[in-house]
């Protein structure tokens, strides 16, 4: 029979994997150089205002929209001009800021923005109305737009409840390996959970006390984290770590268990992350999520190393073991 510590071959894996997290985000990161010239800020009036609305608003003249919404009616003239003839751009058009107006007299939104589908569908609308109905036209700012959307959140949270309600279930009783009650001899899994979870109380975080720069990250997304605030940063380092997690864990699992049974466990491992990220990201926001994931954290390293962590090798099949006594595999015993 021989011992061994489960923390020093963890360890090891934690270590490759951080270096690949770093070696991956340094090849993500890129720099722009330009040059800085004498007359830069040589800026006529009409540029500087642009500047500051961008500044205020996080998009400008010639920045690209998706329109969202089922119609979008679109004045063809100025709002202070007549008459006021409309044309329709429809869910799926891709739109171009022409042109922005500010409309001091307006008492119902001051800014008015004229969006072009091409040279002939084209007009202007208030920037209130605009902008819920209408997404950058960037893979990453649409991502985030499909999980930030309130109802799907809220059928999201429904969903995953319900699903995880029957589907752990149904583990319990088959007495089938799942993360954190029946768990396998590896720490990937627990890890994975771990990072979702924080994920989902940084993104909640960053909602509460940094709206202004999630709204600016995601009119200008970056997968590079050095290029971003460091809460940006640290939320886009964990996203790349969660990635990298999962294929570790897919590959460790899938040497460890059965082909059936590593389906069923992954399975389950996605539903424990589903309820994670739904949990904590709506909890936060409420404040309850801060305690509930240092619990969450303390529950998920003491099931571990309680019941999962195996501090044993069987002295004749070399299967890893949680305990001395009869070897499950080969039937020797162990002492």
């Amino acid at each position: 029979m021989e011992n061994f510590s489960c923390h020093g071959k963890n360890l090891w894996r934690v270590a490759l994997l951080s270096t690949a997290v770093i070696f991956v985000m340094l090849l993500s990161s890129c720099y722009n150089p330009y040059d800085r010239t004498p007359d830069a800020w040589n800026l006529t009036e009409r540029e500087m205002d642009s500047i500051s609305f961008s500044t205020t608003h996080h998009y400008s003249q010639n920045y690209n929209f998706i329109v969202k919404a089922d119609t979008l009616s679109l004045s063809c003239h100025a709002p202070d001009e007549l008459p006021f003839d409309t044309v329709v751009v429809v869910r799926g058009d891709r739109v171009v800021v022409a042109d922005i107006m500010t409309m001091p007299s307006d008492t119902i939104d001051s800014v008015w923005v004229k969006i072009a589908r091409d040279q002939v569908t084209q007009g202007w609308i208030r920037e209130n109305r605009m902008l819920p109905s209408v997404k950058p036209d960037d893979p990453i700012s649409q991502f985030i737009d499909m999980f930030s959307d309130v109802h799907k959140l809220i059928f999201l949270a429904f969903a995953v409840i319900v699903i995880a309600t029957y589907g752990l279930r149904s583990l319990f009783r088959r007495n089938a390996p799942i993360v954190h009650f029946h768990d396998i001899g590896s720490f990937y899994p627990t890890m994975l959970a771990l990072f979702v979870a924080m994920a989902a109380v940084f993104y909640a975080s960053i909602q509460l006390f940094g709206a202004e720069s999630w709204r600016h990250f995601y009119y200008h997304p970056s997968l590079n984290p050095f290029a971003l605030p460091p809460h940006l940063g640290i939320f886009v380092s964990i996203v790349w770590s969660i990635i990298i997690m999962s294929i570790a864990t897919v590959d460790d699992v899938m040497r460890r268990l059965e082909p059936v049974d590593c389906v069923i466990y992954l399975c389950g491992l996605a539903t424990v992350c589903a309820v994670d990220y739904v949990v904590f990201s709506i909890s936060t926001l409420y404040y309850i999520g801060y305690p509930l994931f240092v619990l969450y954290v303390c529950f998920a390293l003491w099931r571990y190393f309680r019941y999962s962590c195996n501090r044993y090798v069987c002295g004749r099949c070399g299967r890893e073991l949680l305990k001395r006594g009869e070897c499950p595999y080969c039937g020797t015993v162990n002492t």
